[in-house]
């Protein structure tokens, strides 16, 4: 029997904390949960399997700002946890209007703790239900697994295969290619008139009745396989199930679509050209992945929790037609290689910054795109700037605000500057360029804890145009005009028109690498 959040919160562990639904309090009842976990970690989601009810004391959403707290939501509820409960005090007063109404539109049910009630009982309480569940849950799916296992040896159609998995779970299942074509369905034998919940037209999607799962053919991206769970149905039992079927499906898919050699020489391209292989053979593989030896690439790095998933968008963003580009993912890092084709690579290759930026991807994402290289031999170099890349943006983005900015794309030829310094300049070198071209700057902002370095950097970053700059840095242009003229009389006068400029810069950028 499914452990639901309703009983949950009828729970004397949990009927003491005064719990409130503030949101998608129409989801309750239908909803049921597979673990109770809880953090005050606002990057949680990533690390979490779905089904879960959170619960948090509040903090760090109380020194969050709005747009961090509506992130934290969408992320949860795109992770299909399960439900979100916030303790509300003298930390937190109340849970932000914002939140409540991300939730209620992301259908995730949204649980106020009016009272301090310790979370460790609520985790042993609840989740001593959940193991014993699990247990029975475990045993049902292995025994579907070997019924399909059964059906496969038999040589039987992918639809029946799936009639098993369906019949088990109570679920509606669809395997769908990553062209987009369904492969085979099911439906629960003998219960076609009973409709998994459909969410009405002034009702949010329910996600958590909803289940994905990849399947790779040779560790080639090939399916999806979902299951849409019926109302009187186990929702953990169908996550559990789903899992424990991929093997089976990838027997069943490389025996019908086995990858093509395209596919193959693709993935081999993107490890060869991570680990350095010899110039002969990328060579080799790059005709069979269809990029030719001679042509212009560029290396895309992104860095998410969720870099498989991505792995279709982005293969769609760099080549639409699926014929010139190749891609790898493992569990934390994709690795992608794109072939500029136009005849003007450089606009080619800005359409792939801007796009990776449109991407809709989970908190914490972070993408790179790497140098223009010249022939598939200098996909190496390309890749390896991507990511020394990575690493200086989160240098730069500590020395200025003491953390990166989620969600961002970053541009190798941005950071062309940085890169050739770290390159060629060791330490002990940077540190005295920049002491002998900023002294004075950073002993003032160091004594009266001004941004004047900050400032002049912005400053030359827009082409010194004061206006520009301003605007930038949120600053009044008086305010900015009267900075400009604190850092001139500290820098040795107006840079501007001599052979000082450069040097100021180029120090204005490593300044930005130094730790704080």
């Amino acid at each position: 029997m499914p452990v639901r959040l309703e009983d949950v919160l009828k729970h004397p562990t949990l009927t003491a904390a005064e719990p409130v639904v503030r949101a998608a309090a129409g989801a309750v009842p239908r909803t049921q949960l597979r673990w109770v976990h809880s953090s005050e970690v606002l990057d949680i989601a990533s690390l979490l399997g779905g089904g879960e009810l959170l619960l948090t004391g509040g903090q760090a959403l109380a020194a969050a700002s709005d747009e961090r707290r509506t992130g934290y939501i969408r992320d949860l509820a795109r992770r299909g946890v399960a439900a979100l409960a916030v303790e509300t005090g003298s930390v937190l007063p109340s849970i932000p209007s914002s939140m409540v109404s991300a939730a209620e539109e992301a259908g995730l049910p949204l649980i106020e703790l009016r009272r301090v009630v310790p979370f460790v009982a609520v985790m042993e309480a609840i989740n001593s239900q959940l193991v014993s569940q699990s247990a029975a849950q475990l045993q049902q799916a292995d025994q579907a697994s070997h019924a399909m296992a059964v059906e496969l040896a038999h040589g039987s159609s992918l639809d029946r295969i799936l009639g098993v998995l369906a019949a088990a779970t109570g679920a509606e299942v669809e395997l769908i290619s990553t062209a987009g074509i369904t492969l085979a369905s099911a439906e629960p034998a003998g219960d076609s008139d009973a409709p998994a919940h459909v969410a009405s037209a002034d009702e949010a999607p329910d996600h958590q009745r909803t289940v994905h799962v990849e399947v790779p053919v040779r560790g080639i991206p090939s399916a999806r396989l979902t299951l849409h769970v019926r109302e009187d149905a186990d929702v953990n039992l169908a996550r559990i199930a789903g899992n424990r079927s991929v093997d089976i499906l990838s027997l069943a898919l490389l025996q019908r679509m086995p990858p093509g050699l395209k596919e193959l020489a693709g993935a081999a391209l993107i490890r060869a050209i991570d680990s350095g292989k010899q110039n002969w053979r990328l060579q080799e593989l790059g005709p069979a992945a269809g990029i030719p030896v001679s042509a212009r690439v560029v290396a895309v790095v992104v860095r998410s929790p969720a870099s498989k998933e991505l792995r279709r968008s982005v293969e769609h963003l760099l080549d639409p037609g699926g014929q010139y580009s190749a891609s790898y993912a493992d569990n934390a890092e994709l690795l992608a290689l794109a072939v500029l084709r136009s005849a003007n690579p450089y606009v080619e290759r800005q359409k792939i910054v801007d796009g990776l930026q449109s991407l809709d991807v989970p908190e914490g994402t972070v993408s790179a795109v790497g140098p223009a290289a010249s022939g598939i031999a200098a996909a190496p170099w390309s890749l390896s700037e991507a990511r020394l890349t990575l690493e200086l943006a989160a240098d730069v983005g500590r020395g200025r605000s003491g953390a990166i900015s989620p969600r961002r794309v970053f541009d190798a030829q941005a950071f062309a500057v940085e890169r050739l310094a770290v390159q060629s300049m060791d330490e002990p070198v940077r540190r005295d360029f920049i002491r002998q071209q900023l002294g004075a700057v950073l002993e003032h902002d160091a004594q009266r804890h001004s941004q004047l370095v900050e400032t002049l950097r912005v400053w030359l970053d827009s082409g010194c145009n004061t206006a520009q700059a301003a605007r930038d840095l949120h600053l009044e242009r008086q305010s900015m005009h009267q900075r400009m003229q604190r850092i001139f009389s500290l820098c040795g006068g107006d840079p501007r028109g001599t052979g000082r400029l450069a040097a100021l810069h180029l120090a204005t950028r490593l300044a930005a690498l130094q730790p704080k």
